[in-house]
C-alpha cells in the first residue's frame, strides 16, 4: 500500500459522495484497510499514508 494508491481510492470516494452512505461505507472500508496495513508492517511510509486517507474528512457527506 502506497500513498498513491490511498489516494486513488480517496478520488474514487470523492467520486461518490453524492451517496452518502456508500461513501461512509468506503471511507470506513479505507481507514480501516489502511490502518490494518500500517500495523501489519505493510507500508514503507505510515505518516503519509494515514495523512493521506484522513483527507476524506475534508470531504461534506454525512457521517452517522
Amino acid at each position: 500500500m502506497t500513498p498513491e494508491t490511498i489516494q486513488q481510492a480517496v478520488d474514487g470516494i470523492a467520486e461518490i459522495q453524492g451517496d452518502p452512505e456508500s461513501s461512509h461505507f468506503y471511507e470506513n472500508q479505507r481507514h480501516q484497510a489502511v490502518l490494518a496495513a500500517i500495523a501489519g508492517g505493510l507500508v514503507d511510509d505510515p505518516a503519509e499514508c494515514a495523512r493521506v486517507a484522513l483527507t476524506t474528512a475534508e470531504m461534506t457527506f454525512p457521517r452517522w
